[in-house]
């Protein structure tokens, strides 16, 4: 089965299973059960392929699955070190299903084997990354049931749906099917969850893009960054543009909300990103950033929440942070999004590029983005403004831009990019296809005049239209409306006028011969 038909295939059984399991649940909460099982399925066959590799190189005809407890132990820190972390035979996905269905306290079991494993990883590198990775999969939460019976049939239910998901040996792979598979669900539930979905989740294509931007003229960076990294997607684009391998340091990311952070974690490993390569944070970005020690970085991706509110310069701390302080006032409290853009700024490397998601109104409001905007063109760091469709993200519909940063820059001009008919309607979304990603990364990249499209604006204009960084500004719209020569239409009308008068004159003449007849 080629790789495209083996995706679809493996779409059309996780949306089955995904409705089938669903049931009385709601789809948003219980995609913590359906992901959160196809992580254990993923790590426990990660486990055991890395152990049966090693061993059947003196025999053959090992399997860890078949293995007592207590011979299992003699490896258990080596496992640690290679994988950061460590799964007794017993505990295995494959096992615990096989008699899943015979176990009156299945709950209690899955609660032991989960904190067992969190637990294998302590006073090891692996531990922050593994640390709480099953917390939301609560098996002893109401919404799977009223009673321990009740919720230990769904349980097991949720095991054998995962466990026949069509996902191959790791081997025989021709996609990446675990994290293919967590994508797809990932996008299917925010779509279907509304702003509570759309929030921690990035659509593929805008991501593709992102990415890509921050990519031009690079086959290798020193590490990736996004200070509001949600599910990690943005993140994970790198790895399918350029390889893992050519991602030097690693991932590095940063999440407020502990569920999405669990599922940024989540995401790494079943995308194949050991725990050495990565580096994703719990806490406010803005208030108190975790890799101080990591920055600064080559690409920066993100799209941080929109108008969020943080205390600003309601902190004496805040007004001086080295972030924040160059550009002489800090963005209000009510609106954190150019708090985002300045730290972004401050941790890119002085030959990296920046890519971020913007509400409109930070493009054009006054006040102190007013003066944060100043700070960033008087100092020639903005590169690029493109205006995105409509409609593209999950939970809102509005219009965003991309905001691209570099310090290095030597051209002093800013380029606006019009890409809001770019798209096509996919189901309930518009979508960027291919084609639109490629003009778009083609006007960005040649940085020339095309009409109702792209626009390489100086310094000066920009500086004299108030530092006004929206698109419409710049671009002037294609007029689509139809030419009517006034001239031709007067001229038509007398002609009608005229017919009208020889008509209406003629059917006088009818009825006066009528009258005659009579």
């Amino acid at each position: 089965m080629g790789s495209e038909a083996q995706r679809q295939e493996l779409h059309r059984t996780i949306w089955r299973i995904a409705n089938d399991l669903r049931g009385s649940v709601d789809g948003w909460d219980f995609k913590q059960y359906v992901l959160g099982m196809l992580f254990y399925r993923f790590i426990s066959e990660r486990f055991v392929q890395h152990v049966n590799q090693l061993e059947r190189e003196t025999d053959p005809d090992f399997d860890y699955v078949q293995l007592p407890d207590d011979l299992a132990e003699y490896g258990r820190d080596s496992s640690v070190a290679e994988l950061g972390f460590f799964i007794r035979p017993s505990e295995l996905f494959e096992n615990v299903r096989k008699n899943a269905a015979a176990d009156p306290d299945l709950n209690e079991r899955l609660e032991q084997v989960f904190r067992n494993i969190e637990g294998s990883a302590v006073g090891s590198q692996s531990e922050a990354d593994i640390k709480g990775l099953f917390d939301d999969l609560d098996v002893n939460s109401a919404k799977l049931g009223n009673t321990v019976t009740a919720r230990n049939a769904k349980l097991v239910r949720i095991l054998n749906e995962i466990g026949n998901l069509p996902l191959g040996d790791f081997s025989s792979h021709s996609i990446d099917m675990f994290g293919d598979a967590y994508e797809f669900l990932m996008t299917m539930y925010a779509s279907s969850a509304g702003k509570s979905g759309g929030e921690f989740f990035t659509p593929q294509d805008v991501s593709e893009l992102l990415a890509r931007l921050t990519l031009v003229g690079k086959t290798k960076v020193n590490g990736v960054y996004d200070p509001a990294c949600g599910s990690g997607s943005l993140l994970l684009r790198f790895a399918k543009i350029i390889g893992q391998e050519n991602i030097d340091r690693g991932y590095f990311g940063q999440e407020i909300n502990l569920t999405t952070y669990n599922l940024a974690r989540i995401n790494m490993f079943l995308h194949g990103v050991g725990f050495e390569d990565f580096s994703i944070a719990l806490g406010d970005t803005l208030t108190d950033p975790k890799h101080w020690d990591d920055e600064p970085f080559e690409a920066i991706v993100s799209n941080p929440p929109y108008s969020t509110r943080w205390e600003g310069k309601n902190s004496a701390i805040l007004v001086n942070d080295e972030r924040f302080a160059p550009a002489g006032v800090l963005a209000p409290p009510s609106k954190a999004d150019l708090a985002f853009t300045m730290h972004i700024l401050h941790w890119l490397a002085e030959d990296g590029v920046a890519a971020i998601v913007t509400f409109p109104g930070v493009l054009y409001r006054g006040g102190a983005e007013g003066k944060i905007r100043k700070y960033l063109v008087d100092n020639n760091f903005v590169d690029a403004i493109i205006q995105l469709p409509s409609d593209l993200f999950f939970g809102t519909t509005i219009s965003t831009c991309i905001m691209v940063l570099k310090k290095s820059k030597q051209d002093p001009s800013i380029l606006f990019i019009d890409a809001s008919a770019e798209f096509e309607r996919r189901s309930t979304k518009n979508q960027l296809l291919d084609k639109h990603r490629q003009k778009i990364l083609e006007a960005f990249t040649a940085r020339k005049d095309v009409d109702h499209f792209a626009r390489l604006v100086k310094y000066e204009e920009v500086a004299e239209n108030d530092y006004n960084l929206s698109v419409s500004s710049y671009v002037e719209p294609e007029d689509t409306r139809e030419f009517i020569n006034i001239e031709e239409l007067n001229a038509n009308l007398v002609k009608i006028v005229a017919r009208q008068q020889e008509l209406r004159a003629q059917i006088d003449q009818i009825v006066a011969d009528l009258e005659d007849t009579k």
